[in-house]
């Protein structure tokens, strides 16, 4: 018999199988010994009004076996299916190949960047030397930004598709199974790359292709009529790619293509962003402030992950929030040319740094910048450059991180000394107040102050702030209909995050399979 079950545990009964057994069984009015397996379908930690509980569903099975879920997709030998071409190899690409394959059409994957292998030795060697290869970076390459962040799994964008669907294939290619019961779901850094290298070798052995340091220049259109029709593309080198559908999926931070639109006349919309900071602090004050556990009595964290925190507010009619909040994470240089200071922040599996960092930022819109809000879709973009480049000059030239105390940024002052930092690279003393835009100042100084009052211990001294945290999300929208096309080019599809449509992993994973999926019923289904 199998009967599913609502109940609350504690943490020491959550991580303790044996105590997990006896808890169920005790719900059920059974002896432990009647309970053959306990398989977890969902599970959330609850850490309200002091007391901690795993809030969790599970399957109990009685007098009958467990058989663990089947993670496999269905895909199809795709070597001589008609080709898709996919211009980028982060979520939204990699996703929409695999779907392809499941589909029965061939992707042919470009990347500017390298394979996950060779990129790791670039990013090592960028912070050592300092030096940005603008084509591979924690930007640039196989797996896209994600790769080097968090990743997190959490989305709000269920409307649009099967979140578990995502989830099972990243447990497919190596991920724990615990993705698919965690509210709040992250593999790391150290897990992600070796998972995204095995999602290539499924593609490769079922027909797909992948072109690494591929950066695409053009497109290769033909006109029909009053209809402008994209056949496939151009890459650096001169050579055509050419597929039944291109599916444009390049990152936010792919500002070429950008321009290559607007160089064409081709239909783009300045997007709101957001931009500010990333906020350290020890991981154990944040433990400590989340779990509400005494200093003196810091038992219960040996059964507790690293502690996160989400956070928002509004300033002057901004919202200034709090987003890739990375616990027990590290701080990284993720500019991705020369002249631009840019950080952001990523995490290992374990989250053992020691430190907790999250971007905390303000929305930026048009309306706020007067002055550039004439200069036509790329406006936004324009004004993301300038900041990075207005950093990078006030450190001297580099991708050091300007670095200051929580409370000194907000109060309007120099730090005399400054905390230790978990940035990879080199910091300087700066007073980010007077460097930074100054309605983004005013957001950061009032909503850090409101987040201390909603989270005492959060506004502190012990707190540091690095800039500048600039690539939230692409400052730029490349528009398209209800098919997923771009409005103004037949089979062309703009997709995920660098198109303006997803937030995330999981969210460019979504928009890569609807995109796909799109394609295969306008010329296969």
């Amino acid at each position: 018999m199998k009967q599913t079950l609502d109940i609350d545990l504690t943490p020491q009964q959550y991580t303790t199988p044996d105590l997990l057994r006896q808890a169920v069984a005790r719900k059920l009015g059974l002896d432990a010994g009647d309970i053959a397996h306990v398989h977890v379908l969902r599970r959330s930690l609850d850490s309200r009004r002091g007391k901690i509980t795993y809030h969790t569903q599970a399957e109990v099975y009685i007098g009958e076996e467990y058989i663990a879920p089947n993670y496999q997709g269905q895909y199809k030998d795709c070597h001589n299916s008609p080709a898709v071409i996919i211009v980028g190899a982060g979520p939204a690409g990699i996703f929409a190949a695999l779907r392809a394959l499941e589909l029965g059409l061939k992707p042919i994957i470009l990347e500017r960047g390298k394979p996950v292998e060779e990129r790791k030795r670039d990013i090592a060697h960028l912070a050592r030397t300092q030096q940005v290869d603008p084509n591979s970076n924690w930007c640039f390459g196989e797996g896209g930004a994600g790769t080097y962040s968090d990743g997190k799994l959490y989305t709000r964008s269920t409307k649009r598709g099967n979140v578990q669907d995502v989830m099972h294939r990243f447990i497919e290619h190596g991920a724990s199974p615990t993705l698919a019961i965690d509210a709040h779901a992250h593999i790391g850094t150290d897990r992600l790359s070796g998972i995204i290298a095995n999602m290539r070798h499924t593609i490769i052995e079922h027909g797909g292709e992948y072109h690494f340091s591929t950066r695409v220049v053009d497109f290769i259109t033909q006109q029909t009529g009053a209809t402008t029709e994209v056949k496939g593309v151009v890459d650096e080198r001169g050579n055509e790619h050419r597929g039944i559908a291109v599916i444009l999926a390049t990152g936010h931070s792919a500002r070429d293509i950008f321009q290559l639109f607007d160089n064409k006349g081709w239909a783009l919309e300045a997007k709101p962003f957001a931009l500010g900071v990333r906020v350290e602090h020890p991981q154990q004050l944040i433990n400590e402030i989340q779990y509400h556990i005494n200093p003196q009595n810091r038992s219960q964290l040996q059964y507790l992950p690293p502690a996160a925190y989400s956070l928002v507010t509004q300033v002057d009619g901004h919202g200034v929030f709090s987003f890739c909040m990375c616990p027990g994470g590290v701080i990284v240089p993720a500019a991705t040319d020369e002249n631009q200071q840019v950080v952001n922040g990523m995490s290992n599996a374990n989250r053992s740094s020691g430190f907790a960092n999250s971007g905390i930022a303000v929305t930026v819109s048009p309306s706020d910048l007067p002055q550039v809000a004439q200069g036509g879709p790329l406006a936004l973009l324009r004004f993301q450059q300038q900041v990075e480049q207005h950093i990078f000059q006030s450190v001297g030239g580099s991708i050091t991180a300007p670095i200051q105390r929580l409370t000194d940024f907000c109060e309007g002052r120099m730090s005399q000394n400054n905390n230790k930092s978990n940035y990879l690279g080199q910091t300087l003393n700066a007073p980010q107040h007077e460097l930074l835009p100054k309605f983004v100042v005013r957001g950061l100084q009032q909503g850090l102050q409101d987040f201390g009052r909603k989270m005492r211990g959060f506004y502190t001294s012990q707190a540091s702030i690095l800039s500048v945290e600039s690539r939230t999300s692409s400052p730029v929208r490349i528009p398209r209909d209800e098919t997923y096309q771009h409005i103004q080019l037949q089979d062309l599809y703009p997709c995920g995050e660098g198109a303006g449509y997803a937030g995330g992993i999981v969210s460019s994973a979504l928009d890569g399979i609807n995109v796909i999926e799109s394609i295969y019923s306008k010329h296969i289904k």
